[in-house]
C-alpha cells in the first residue's frame, strides 16, 4: 500500500486525485507553480511543493522538478492526472529509474499508443476495426496522391504524432490534396517537432464514442462501456454522455468485449480509453489515450465505480475490484466542459472570482477548483469546471442538467455557460441526433450566445 502520492498536475483533476487518496487513508501531495501559489488543490493536499515559475514547461512539464517534489517529500508515486505529462513515456521511464511507482501504464505502452501509425497498427493486429488509410507515414505528396486515390475522396492528413486537432487537416478533393498535406506537415512539425503525417478516410457524419477499458497488467481487462463525445469545436470535446444515444447493449457488448480483449493481450495496466468514430454501425479506431480522461465522471455514474481509487489499487498490484458481469449500467449521465472563455469568439477569459456556488441536489456533481476570490491564471488551459448530472434516463438527465446550469454562478469572468444553455434548447440535442459536425455547424449559424 502506498502512504504517500505526489499529484503531478492542477486544477480540478488533481483535486480530483486528491479526494481518492484521501478516502483511501493516503497522504497527497500537491506540486504548484508560483501563479498556483493560492489555488485550491494545494490548500487541500496534506503538503505541498513550489516546482517552479507559471508557464507549465518551467513546473508542471518539469521532470526534474517533480522528482525533487518526492524525494523532498517521501512520495512513492505519482499519480499523472491528464494532460501535462500524463502521456509521457520518459516520465514514466524516469519515475521507475528512480525507484517510485507511476499510476498508469508503461512507458512500452504509452510509447506504443502515442505515435498514431503504430497504435493503428498494433490495434489492427489486435482485431480492432480501424479507418482504412495508409499503412504508416506518408513521406511525400505522390505517395499522399497515390493512397487518397485508392481510399477514395474525401480523406483527412494528420499527424503521426498528433493530438488536440493539430497536425489535422481536410481534403475534399484531389485539389484540395497538395495544400492540406504541407499545411498538416507543417502544423505537425511547429506542434509536435516530427512533421510525419498519415492519411485517413474522412467519414462525412460520424459520431465520437470511446469505450472505456482498464487492465490489471497481469493479462485481465474489462471494459465499462462508451461514452458518447460527438459535440466538439475545433476537435475539442465539450459535452460528454454515457451510455450513446447511438448504442444499443450487443453493440456495447461487441465492440467492448473486443477492446477489453485487446488491452488483456497486451497486459496493460490501469485505465485507458479507445476512442473510434462511429458511422453506419461500424466502428473506426482513431487512437488510444494512455491516461483518465476528462470526461470520465460520466461513467463513473453510471456504473457506481471510482476510477482514480481503482488506478491507484491496480498501480500497488492488486486485481480490479470488479469482474465484468458485475458491471452493469444504472441510468444515464451528462458531462459538460465549463471554460472561462468569452463568446462567442470562445477566447480565453482569466480574472478574479467575485462569486461562486455550485449546483447540488440529487444526481448532480460539480469537479471545479474554483472559490470566491480565487484568481483565474492565465498560463494554463481555460477548463475551470466540469458539471455531471444523472438520471434514471437520458431525459432526465437532461432536465437535470438544465436545472443545475441554472444553479451555477460564477461572476467575474465571462464562462461558456450560455452555450450549454443554448443547445438544450435544440431538438437535435434533446433526441441524441447529432454527430461530431454538428456544433460546428451551429455555431456557423450564428446563434444567439
Amino acid at each position: 500500500m502506498f502512504d504517500k502520492i505526489l499529484i503531478a498536475n492542477r486544477g480540478e483533476i488533481a483535486l480530483r486525485v486528491i479526494r481518492a487518496c484521501r478516502e483511501m487513508g493516503i497522504r497527497s501531495v500537491a506540486v504548484h507553480s508560483t501563479a498556483d501559489a493560492d489555488a485550491m488543490h494545494v490548500r487541500m493536499a496534506d503538503e505541498s511543493v513550489c516546482i517552479g515559475p507559471p508557464p507549465g514547461t518551467d513546473s508542471y512539464l518539469s521532470i526534474p522538478a517533480i522528482i525533487s517534489a518526492c524525494e523532498i517529500t517521501g512520495a512513492q508515486a505519482i499519480h499523472p492526472g491528464y494532460g501535462f505529462l500524463s502521456e509521457n513515456a520518459r516520465f514514466v521511464q524516469v519515475i521507475e529509474d528512480h525507484g517510485l511507482t507511476f499510476i498508469g501504464p508503461t512507458a512500452e505502452h504509452i510509447r506504443m499508443m502515442g505515435d498514431k501509425i503504430t497504435a493503428k497498427e498494433t490495434m489492427k493486429a489486435l482485431g480492432v476495426p480501424c479507418v482504412p488509410g495508409s499503412d504508416g507515414g506518408v513521406p511525400d505528396l505522390d505517395s499522399a496522391r497515390t493512397v487518397a486515390a485508392e481510399i477514395g475522396y474525401p480523406v483527412i492528413i494528420k499527424a503521426t504524432a498528433g493530438g488536440g486537432g493539430r497536425g489535422m487537416k481536410l481534403a475534399r478533393t484531389a485539389d484540395d490534396l497538395e495544400s492540406a498535406f504541407q499545411t498538416a506537415r507543417a502544423e505537425a512539425k511547429s506542434a509536435f517537432g516530427n512533421d510525419e503525417v498519415y492519411i485517413e478516410k474522412y467519414l462525412g457524419r460520424p459520431r465520437h464514442i470511446e469505450i472505456q477499458v482498464f487492465g490489471d497488467g497481469k493479462g485481465n481487462a474489462v471494459h465499462l462501456g462508451e461514452r458518447d463525445c460527438s459535440l466538439q469545436r475545433r476537435h475539442q470535446k465539450v459535452f460528454e454522455e454515457a451510455p450513446g444515444p447511438a448504442i444499443d447493449p450487443d453493440t456495447r457488448a461487441r465492440i467492448g468485449k473486443i477492446c477489453a480483449d485487446a488491452v488483456a493481450r497486451i497486459n496493460y495496466t490501469g485505465a485507458g480509453t479507445i476512442e473510434f468514430l462511429y458511422e453506419d454501425g461500424e466502428f473506426y479506431f482513431i487512437e488510444m489515450n494512455t491516461r483518465l480522461q476528462v470526461e470520465h465522471p460520466v461513467t463513473e455514474a453510471i456504473f457506481g465505480v471510482d476510477l482514480v481509487r481503482e488506478q491507484i489499487r491496480v498501480a500497488e498490484g492488486r486485481p480490479l475490484s470488479f469482474t465484468q458481469d458485475e458491471l452493469q449500467i444504472n441510468g444515464h449521465a451528462i458531462e459538460v466542459r465549463i471554460n472561462a472563455e468569452r463568446l462567442p469568439e470562445f477566447s480565453p477569459c482569466p480574472g478574479r472570482i467575485t462569486a461562486f456556488h455550485a449546483p447540488g441536489g440529487l444526481g448532480v456533481r460539480m469537479d471545479s477548483a474554483l472559490y470566491q476570490g480565487y484568481a483565474i491564471p492565465p498560463y494554463y488551459d481555460s477548463l475551470i469546471g466540469k458539471l455531471i448530472v444523472h438520471g434514471r434516463d437520458r431525459n432526465e438527465a437532461l432536465a437535470r442538467l438544465n436545472r443545475a446550469l441554472g444553479e451555477l454562478i460564477v461572476d467575474g469572468v465571462d464562462t461558456t455557460v450560455p452555450l450549454f444553455r443554448a443547445l438544450l434548447n435544440e431538438p437535435d440535442i434533446l433526441s441524441g441526433t447529432y454527430n461530431i459536425h454538428w456544433l460546428e455547424h451551429w455555431l456557423e449559424s450564428d446563434p444567439a450566445l
